[in-house]
């Protein structure tokens, strides 16, 4: 009787460290920057975009939280990477087929868009400018509405970034 007793005691703890393991995982907070994918086709071409979508959450975005002048990886997290199957033009200039790491140099007037060779990196830290396949010069405009959450958009004229108050076009054939 009292191995029984001690049997289900037994059975009964572990069925509860179980549970509570099992249960741990579920309640994890959404992330602060949600990994997040745009794609789309330019002319022939397929194109994607991988980003981290951070939130404005109230901060002023150009000009303080994103400085002026730097560059910043175009997202979050990880730097954001532009992938195209075919040759493109980009504001004029070729960009051959391939994968790259997209950043940007905003300015409150122009900015520039840079396609970086070295695609998988975190951030804009070990960013090296040797590594540039092209830059090209756009300019920024006011936004329709508010977005609260930065998102790039794949059209047939282009790639379209979005956050704040802002669109940043960049014109592809």
């Amino acid at each position: 009787m009292k191995n029984t007793r001690a049997f289900r005691l037994v059975a009964l703890l572990f069925s509860l460290l179980l549970w509570s393991a099992a249960s741990q995982g579920q309640d994890k907070p959404a992330p602060a920057s949600p990994p997040a994918t745009a794609t789309g086709k330019v002319g022939k071409a397929n194109v994607t975009v991988k980003y981290s979508s951070p939130a404005v959450k109230g901060r002023k975005i150009w000009g303080e939280l994103v400085p002026y002048g730097q560059v910043w990886r175009a997202g979050a997290n990880e730097a954001t990477t532009f992938s195209t199957d075919q040759p493109l033009t980009v504001e004029g200039k070729a960009l051959p087929a391939g994968t790259y790491s997209l950043f940007a140099i905003p300015t409150d007037k122009q900015w520039t868009i840079v396609f970086n060779k070295t695609a998988n990196q975190w951030g804009a830290f070990k960013y090296d400018e040797k590594q540039d396949a092209l830059r090209v010069m756009v300019t920024p405009r006011k936004a329709a509405s508010m977005n609260e959450r930065l998102a790039y958009e794949v059209t047939g004229n282009g790639l379209v970034l979005r956050w704040e108050n802002l669109e940043v076009p960049v014109m592809m054939k």
